[in-house]
């Protein structure tokens, strides 16, 4: 005879505090400000330096020297490969840069040239302006006893930079 009793306590405990709940919720609806008034407490008037009045304006984001958050970290292959058709490579373009030493440099009045072997035993001449290496690297300096090549690359930032790499003869090295 009592559990008949208690399942009717439970349920009149249920209906009242899902009463309560709905109550409690229903009460505290609030309803949303205006977006004209919004606007007119940003535009409130203030004194300026020179104490002249003037209206608050809104900020204005600007992007320029920052970087873009959404841009990828890394190149996409394509663009990779729309670089490499760029043009069409010579000998020494197809070669890196490891393969080939400096054997002789001449420096004239008028003209800087250096020959350079590869690991065939070839020698190539060159002059500032040869393309040379797989990287895009190109004959930036031509120095007694040293040959500055600078390679264009892209850093972690997506920006183009230069590195670089200077080639000396075997007797300097010594």
């Amino acid at each position: 005879m009592l559990k008949p009793c208690k399942y009717i306590f439970k349920k009149v405990f249920y209906i009242s505090v899902a009463c309560a709940l709905f109550t409690c919720y229903s009460s505290g609806v609030e309803t949303k400000p205006d977006t004209d008034e919004k606007i007119l407490d940003e535009a409130q008037v203030f004194q300026g330096e020179n104490g002249a009045d003037k209206k608050a304006r809104k900020y204005i984001y600007d992007p320029s020297g920052k970087t873009d958050p959404f841009k990828p970290f890394i190149v996409t292959q394509e663009e990779k490969a729309a670089k490499e058709k760029e043009k069409p490579k010579t000998y020494l373009e197809t070669l890196e840069l490891s393969q080939i030493s400096l054997t002789v440099i001449v420096i004239g009045e008028n003209s800087k040239w250096a020959m350079v072997k590869d690991s065939k035993d070839d020698g190539h001449v060159i002059k500032e302006g040869t393309p040379i290496g797989t990287n895009g690297g190109v004959v930036h300096k031509i120095q007694p006893g040293e040959v500055v090549i600078r390679e264009e690359f892209i850093n972690f930032r997506g920006e183009k930079d230069f590195r670089d790499v200077s080639k000396r003869t075997v007797s300097d090295q010594e």
